[in-house]
C-alpha cells in the first residue's frame, strides 16, 4: 500500500519535528532543531500520485512515494525551475460565508469560534491519516492542533503541479468555487480553505465515517437494499440534486462511491470537479397551471395529486403573480438550468447518459439518468448496462433496452421511476423539464414527508469511528506533514 504525503513547511528560526513515518512499510526518522532557512523555509517531502476514478482521467496511473529530503540551504524556488500559471501562484484564504444549516454543529464551532477562521492554514491541522486518493487530489483525516478540539475533519489536498502537467487544474478550481457556496444538510460543508507551499492547495471539509454507500451496499444481504432504504437513500440524494440544480450546477458524477455517510447515518455528495457550472432560475409555480405535457410521468397525470413540498429555500424562489393560482392550489418547487450545455465527455462509464456515450451535447438531464442507474443498483445490486468492457458498456446504454430481473423484491412504483429516469431521449425523461419537482411527485415517494429528511432515522447506523482501515497499517500518533 503507497502512502501520499506533501510538503512539511517550516518559519524562520522555528523548532520543528519529524517523528517516525511509516511510509510503505519502511520508517524515516529525522529531527530538525533550530534551522536557519531562507525567506522559503520549505522543508519536503516530495509525492506521488492518484489513482483514476472517472471516464475523464488521461490514463496516466503512478503509485510511489518518494525519499525525505533535508536541504539546510533551503530549496530552491519552484518560480526558477518551472513557469507556474497562474493558477499555481499562492492565494490568500478566502473568508468563509456563514453557514445556517451547520449552526449546531460542534466541528464547525470549533472552527468558526476562531479569531480569523478564514485565515486557518497548515499549522493548524494534524494530520492523522490518508482516507482515499481520487483523481485529482488526496484525503487524509485530520483535526485541529488544539487538543480543545478532537473533532474529525476531512482535508483534501490537490498537487496544482501535477495537475497543471494533466492540464486538470480547471477541475480543481471548479470544485473549490462550488464548495464555497454549498450550505445543505446532504453536501458537503467547507470549514477552510489555504495553500500549503510550494505547490498544494487545501480544502477542509467535514469527515463522514460511515464511508460510501457503494462500500455499504456489500455489506447488505444480497449486496442490494430493501425498497424501504432505498427510498430514504434516494430521497436525501434527490434533495442534494434539487439544490445543485437551483444554484445552476449539473453534478454529472453521481454514483454509489461519491454518496458518502455521515457519523448519523445520514448521507452526503462528494467530488465536485467534473460539475457543470450553469445558471437556473428557480420560481414556485401552481400544480394547476401545468399541462399534462409538462407533467410527464408525474402522478398529477395518472390521476394522483400530491402537494408539493415545501422547499428549504423559499426566500430564493419568485411567486408567481396572484392572477396566476388561488389559496387551493398547492405550490411546486422548480429549479432546474435546462440552458445548461456541454460537450464534455465526462463521467464513469457504467453512469454517463446515452446523449454522452454517443459524444453529443448534454444538459441537466443527466444527472436524471444518473439518478436512475443509481437507484437500480441499490435495488438489484447491479447496474442495467455493464458490459465485459467499457466500450461495450457505452454500446449497452446507447443501443440496450432497459430490462429487469425477472424475480425480484421491487415495487412497481420502483420500476415505473427508474424506467422514466432512464428514458435514452433526454427530452422525455423524467426530470428533464421540471427536474427534481416532477420526480418527487412520483408515487414512490407516496407517504415520505421530504422537507423533514433529516429526522429519519436512517436504515444503517454507522459504528464507531475506527483509527485506521483494514488495508493500511496504523500510522504513528506523532504523524503529521506540517
Amino acid at each position: 500500500m503507497d502512502f501520499y504525503a506533501f510538503p512539511i513547511s517550516c518559519s524562520l528560526s522555528k523548532v520543528c519535528r519529524f517523528d517516525v513515518v511509516k511510509l510503505a512499510g519502511v520508517f524515516w526518522e529525522a529531527e530538525m532543531l533550530d534551522l536557519a532557512l531562507d525567506s522559503d523555509g520549505d522543508v519536503g517531502l516530495e509525492v506521488i500520485n492518484s489513482s483514476q476514478s472517472s471516464m475523464s482521467s488521461s490514463g496516466d496511473s503512478r503509485s510511489s512515494f518518494s525519499r525525505l529530503s533535508f536541504d539546510t540551504a533551503g530549496p530552491v524556488p519552484l518560480e526558477a525551475t518551472v513557469e507556474l500559471p497562474a493558477g499555481l501562484r499562492p492565494c490568500a484564504p478566502t473568508r468563509l460565508p456563514s453557514k445556517p444549516h451547520r449552526s449546531s454543529d460542534p466541528a464547525w464551532a470549533a472552527i468558526s469560534c476562531r479569531s480569523l477562521p478564514a485565515n486557518l492554514g497548515p499549522r493548524d491541522f494534524k494530520l492523522l491519516r490518508r482516507i482515499s486518493s481520487g483523481d485529482i487530489g488526496t484525503v487524509y483525516l485530520c483535526r485541529l492542533r488544539d487538543e480543545a478540539s478532537p473533532h474529525p475533519y476531512a482535508m483534501k489536498v490537490v498537487d496544482k503541479l501535477a495537475l497543471s502537467k494533466k492540464k486538470k487544474l480547471d477541475r480543481a478550481a471548479t470544485e473549490k468555487r462550488i464548495l464555497r457556496i454549498l450550505d445543505h444538510p446532504f453536501l458537503p460543508t467547507l470549514y477552510a480553505d489555504f495553500d500549503a507551499s510550494p505547490h498544494y492547495s487545501c480544502v477542509v471539509m467535514e469527515y463522514c465515517s460511515g464511508g460510501d454507500l457503494h462500500t455499504l451496499r456489500h455489506r447488505q444481504p444480497r449486496q442490494r437494499f430493501s425498497v424501504a432504504a432505498t427510498r430514504f437513500y434516494a430521497a436525501e440524494v434527490l434533495l442534494a440534486l434539487e439544490y445543485l440544480h437551483m444554484l445552476g450546477i449539473v453534478y454529472r458524477d453521481l454514483k454509489p462511491e461519491n454518496i458518502l455517510i455521515r457519523s448519523d447515518g445520514h448521507i452526503m455528495l462528494s467530488d465536485f470537479d467534473l460539475s457543470l457550472e450553469s445558471t437556473s432560475s428557480p420560481t414556485l409555480e401552481p400544480i394547476a397551471t401545468s399541462t399534462p405535457a409538462d407533467r410527464g410521468h408525474s402522478a398529477a397525470e395518472n390521476g394522483e395529486r400530491f402537494p408539493a413540498d415545501p422547499s428549504c429555500l423559499p426566500f430564493l424562489a419568485r411567486r408567481p403573480p396572484p392572477h396566476m393560482a388561488t389559496k387551493a392550489d398547492p405550490w411546486r418547487f422548480v429549479a432546474e438550468p435546462v440552458d445548461a450545455r456541454s460537450c464534455s465527455f465526462v463521467g464513469t462509464h457504467e453512469y454517463v447518459a446515452p446523449e454522452v456515450a454517443a459524444g453529443q451535447p448534454h444538459g441537466s438531464a443527466v444527472d436524471w439518468w444518473a439518478y436512475g442507474i443509481l437507484l437500480y443498483e441499490l435495488l438489484y445490486g447491479r447496474t442495467p448496462f455493464a458490459g465485459p468492457t467499457n466500450l461495450q458498456t457505452l454500446h449497452n446504454i446507447v443501443k440496450q433496452p432497459l430490462s429487469f430481473p425477472t424475480a425480484d423484491p421491487s415495487s412497481s412504483a420502483a420500476k415505473d421511476l427508474i424506467a422514466s429516469l432512464l428514458a435514452k431521449d433526454p427530452t422525455a425523461r423524467l426530470g428533464s423539464r421540471r427536474g427534481a419537482a416532477d420526480v418527487k411527485a412520483h408515487p414512490f415517494f407516496k407517504g415520505i414527508n421530504l422537507a423533514l429528511m433529516r429526522s429519519h432515522r436512517p436504515p444503517v447506523l454507522p459504528g464507531p469511528i475506527r483509527s485506521h482501515s483494514r488495508k493500511q497499517p496504523p500510522m504513528p500518533n506523532q504523524f503529521e506533514f506540517f
